[in-house]
């Protein structure tokens, strides 16, 4: 199978283009959003993708919508045979990894909510004690548990890193009422997707979130838990002090730590061997959260 990392749908325009989704209009108040096997690390896309990744993120990402019931979402149509036409003309690129949704006003910050501490989390508790201005207990060690989850938003970036920020920023840029209801969201959908996992043997690290106004309600939009915005460990190889076996895309960029590519020009391609393993482990992620 070849990696479908450029999609081009005949006489549609393309309205926009992310790390990994393509955006086509579908009328003013509908979008279908199509998943890429782009795959991108350290805010960089690479040149090229993982094999049926999109097809993967789309499956366990609308397998999680179905079951978050406690905040609606932008979901429209997940089937491809109810796909009004132009699009139901391009099943060889669309079906399986696309969906119509509600068109939202995007809030444009990351909500991260983090039950271990590692990734950027870790960096920032090494420098300061805090993660996103929230102090934490000295002498934690990397990916220990802690004591209850965070949440830690990121400011997004259209280029570049997204920016690790308080939720003070948050509040003074969008109002504390619209802020605290983004924080209790984002940990319950954590929380939930948490106990859930567990007896599968899977730990969820952290995982992101992103959310849009439908008129003055907030819903639940983008993807939803899966290997791309979340961290998922081998609960029976866990051990705190080491960055855990994991089924997702710290599998790359542990591997671009052992590189020169220095994060900020443009990256090399991935080695076919590190394409496969990716490939792998996202294939076995879908395959323990099928069982959900």
């Amino acid at each position: 199978m070849k990696a479908l990392t450029e999609i081009k749908l005949p006489g549609l325009r393309k309205q926009y283009s992310g790390k990994v989704r393509d955006i086509y209009k579908v009328d003013d108040e509908h979008m279908l959003i199509v998943a890429t096997d782009r795959v991108s690390a350290f805010d960089h896309i690479f040149p090229n993708g993982i094999p049926g990744k999109g097809i993967i993120l789309n499956t366990i990402s609308n397998m999680w919508f179905d079951k978050i019931r406690f905040v609606k979402n932008h979901i429209v149509e997940k089937n491809f045979s109810n796909f009004p036409k132009p699009f139901s003309e391009f099943p060889e690129l669309l079906k399986n990894r696309s969906v119509i949704v509600k068109k939202t006003k995007r809030i444009d910050f990351e909500c991260v909510s983090r039950g271990y501490i590692i990734g950027t989390g870790w960096k920032d508790y090494q420098k300061t004690g805090k993660v996103c201005g929230i102090t934490l207990p000295a002498g934690l060690q990397l990916a220990e548990k802690l004591e209850s989850p965070l949440f830690t938003p990121a400011i997004k970036a259209e280029t570049g890193h997204d920016e690790n920020v308080s939720i003070e920023v948050m509040k003074n840029e969008m109002g504390a009422v619209a802020a605290e209801t983004l924080a209790d969201l984002t940990l319950r959908i954590y929380e939930f997707a948490r106990d859930v996992m567990d007896p599968l043997g899977i730990i969820l690290a952290d995982t992101k979130f992103e959310f849009g106004y439908l008129g003055n309600e907030i819903i639940l939009i983008d993807e939803v838990l899966t290997p791309d915005s979340s961290r998922f460990w081998d609960k029976s190889q866990y051990a705190v002090g080491s960055s855990p076996v994991s089924y997702d895309k710290q599998f790359i960029r542990d591997y671009l730590e052992t590189t020169t590519w220095d994060k900020n020009s443009p990256p090399p391609p991935l080695p076919d061997e590190i394409v496969e393993k990716t490939k792998d482990k996202y294939e076995e992620i879908l395959k323990k959260l099928s069982a959900v």
